[in-house]
């Protein structure tokens, strides 16, 4: 986050609507919002925008109440660091309800920051007169109510903030990387993403399912910005909760799709486990860029050989890509944590280099000499050229006559001799066949039959009409 743009956090006791507010101001569906009371657990951020403009990060934070063990004495960490980092802070509180022991005690440590505060009397979609008066007793001078449901009160805030906040604008960079961070529950994705940020950002616990939202951040990494999404665990079909489990899984395939380059986590101590495949099958289809993540690897009893006998089994396992690229890591210790930024690096360098028309027709002439296409159904595929597409991943269209009849094997040949070639490492590659013939065919009848062409056959057709009813006249006429 950049320091000039300034950020507004919303804090508040569970169940309040923190999260609907948080969708409801960005405009879109970021937080998970369910009546579940604690669905919020990692602080997550967006950009937000006043009606004149006005840009600012939001960060929506858990809810404020006891910690009753380690776990929830984290989550209270967060909403304190949230609020201390906070230029403006949001106090939402329920309206019609009688305030609790927890709204007193997010007010308070609201005003206690010295910041500006206002307060927000969420759920007000009746709004009554008189209805802020309540809680004034909370100290908060700036109140406001608010229905997430019907966006009302909005405008209102909108108009406070901008009297507190300066003047900002956010720019995305184009030429950020964004690296998604996915894999079962428990395997180590947010312990990660913490030793790469290096900051305390995701919440980190000994039990599955902690992280539910898509949990960001920026870190510089040889002068490239490098976006980091963690996300929630996948689980097998059969174990997802409905719910905010499956928005949690849901935010996870998002992520894919968001990505550049995705961390498939495996953990050292349970590897060949199918949902590893599973996922690493979704990356695929994508078309994104995979490293699969070895964590936990200060866990495992190994020797000098242990890892050499492990990537065998593991390349087995995902022979269906072995374009991968593998990495063995401990968030513990950090070993091989800043290797993921190199190989990251070297996956964009592969993803986005262009090749050479006239380069790939002399490396498909020597690819067809050593090993002509056979076919099938004794047909004889031809393949006369190929191009590069414009596409965010690599891809290349080969284009001939026959070529429906090109054997998957030898589509197979191909991409791996160009792999080969051009080293494209780390990223699934695209190879189409197009037969020319077929696709000239196409194109040319549409315009023998269309334009000036097709208006002189019709004029042609119309004089040659004429001609013959002209002559039927004129031999009546002679008889």
């Amino acid at each position: 986050m950049s320091k000039k743009v300034p950020i507004v956090a919303i804090v508040g006791r569970a169940n309040v609507g923190k999260s609907s507010l948080f969708n409801a101001i960005i405009g879109r569906r970021e937080a998970i919002v369910a009546d579940e009371a604690g669905t919020t657990r990692d602080s997550i951020s967006a950009r937000a925008t006043t009606s004149d403009g006005h840009d600012f990060w939001l960060v929506d934070t858990a809810g404020m109440k006891d910690a009753e063990d380690d776990f929830e004495f984290t989550i209270q960490e967060q909403i304190l660091q949230a609020a201390d980092s906070a230029d403006v802070i949001l106090v939402v509180v329920e309206a019609h309800t009688s305030i609790s022991e927890e709204d007193r005690r997010v007010a308070k440590m609201a005003l206690k920051s010295r910041k500006p505060v206002i307060l927000l009397i969420n759920k007000s979609d009746k709004a009554q007169k008189g209805i802020a008066a309540p809680y004034e007793r909370l100290g908060i001078k700036n109140m406001i109510p608010t229905s997430a449901i019907h966006r009302s009160g909005l405008e209102v805030l909108y108009g406070a903030l901008e009297e507190l906040i300066p003047t900002a604008s956010i720019t995305e960079d184009t030429d950020r990387i964004r690296v998604a961070l996915l894999g079962r529950p428990n395997v180590g994705k947010s312990s990660l993403f913490n030793a790469i940020s290096l900051k305390q950002q995701a919440i980190v616990a000994d039990r599955a399912g902690t992280t539910r939202d898509i949990n960001r951040t920026v870190v510089k990494f040889h002068n490239r910005e490098i976006e980091l999404l963690d996300t929630a665990g996948i689980r097998r079909s059969g174990k997802i909760e409905r719910g905010i489990e499956h928005f949690s899984v849901l935010r996870s395939l998002s992520a894919i799709e968001q990505s550049d380059v995705c961390l498939l986590l495996l953990d050292a101590n349970e590897l060949s486990v199918a949902l590893d495949q599973k996922i690493g099958g979704l990356v695929k289809e994508a078309g994104k860029g995979l490293i699969i993540v070895v964590s936990k690897w200060d866990s495992v009893e190994k020797d000098a050989y242990t890892r050499d006998s492990m990537a065998p089994k593991i390349i087995e396992d995902f022979k269906f890509m072995p374009w991968a690229s593998l990495i063995f890591t401990s968030s513990v210790t950090g070993q091989n944590v800043s290797k993921i930024f190199e190989v990251v690096l070297e996956i964009m360098e592969k993803r986005t280099q262009v090749l050479k028309t006239a380069e790939l027709n002399k490396w498909l002439r020597k690819m067809v000499d050593r090993h002509p296409p056979a076919g099938t159904n004794n047909k004889q595929p031809k393949l006369r050229y190929m191009i590069q597409e414009e596409n965010p991943i690599p891809a290349f269209r080969i284009y001939g006559s026959q070529t429906k009849f090109v054997h998957w094997s030898y589509r197979r040949y191909l991409e791996r001799e160009l792999r080969l070639a051009y080293d494209f490492a780390g990223t699934p590659l695209q190879i189409w066949f197009i037969d020319r013939d077929i696709d000239k065919k196409k194109t040319d009848e549409p315009e023998g039959k269309s334009g000036v062409q097709n208006k002189n056959a019709n004029l042609r057709k119309i004089g040659k009409k004429v001609a013959r009813t002209s002559d039927k006249k004129a031999k009546k006429a002679a008889k």
